[in-house]
């Protein structure tokens, strides 16, 4: 399937969440509304000044999508340019698998597109500077770092990520 035609069979953020009445959904809106960027990325986010699309594949159960996918949405509320759509991971695994290291897709998996759908690049799991941690970091630095990444201490370094990619 092609990427036009997966965005356009994927689900908003608003759906996405709705899916859940439970802890998936409190959790999701929770880091949503704990997200504070700085005036600084802020002003970043406000700059893209053409059309982006992201396609999502992600799960409300799993905890890196709570915490990752708040960050698109944050986004969207602060540059009607960017919009994203979700995809669920079952029967998606052979168009997001090359985005991923290894033979198994990891989510959340964003991939970036301009309005023409010419890819950009993309955003696997975890922030980079929480893989750098926890490929290189002491036991002590890995805990503490991952602690705060579970709360979305680490939402202004998907940030940075995704900036990287867009700018």
């Amino acid at each position: 399937m092609e990427a036009c035609d997966l965005f356009n069979k994927g689900t908003s953020f608003e759906k996405f969440v709705n899916r859940d009445n439970g802890t998936y959904k409190e959790k999701t809106l929770e880091v949503l509304n704990s997200i504070e960027f700085s005036e600084e990325l802020a002003e970043q986010v406000k700059s893209i000044n053409r059309k982006i699309k992201i396609l999502v594949c992600a799960e409300l159960w799993c905890p890196d999508c709570m915490i990752n996918v708040p960050v698109l949405e944050k986004m969207s509320q602060i540059n009607s340019n960017i919009s994203f759509s979700i995809v669920g991971k079952e029967g998606n695994e052979d168009f997001f698998k090359k985005f991923c290291d290894q033979e198994k897709i990891r989510i959340p998996t964003f991939v970036f597109y301009d309005e023409d759908f010419n890819e950009l690049g993309s955003f696997v799991e975890h922030p980079k500077q929480l893989k750098y941690i926890m490929e290189h970091g002491s036991q002590a630095n890995i805990i503490v770092a991952k602690r705060k990444y579970k709360k979305g201490e680490y939402a202004e370094e998907t940030l940075k990520d995704i900036l990287e990619i867009l700018l």
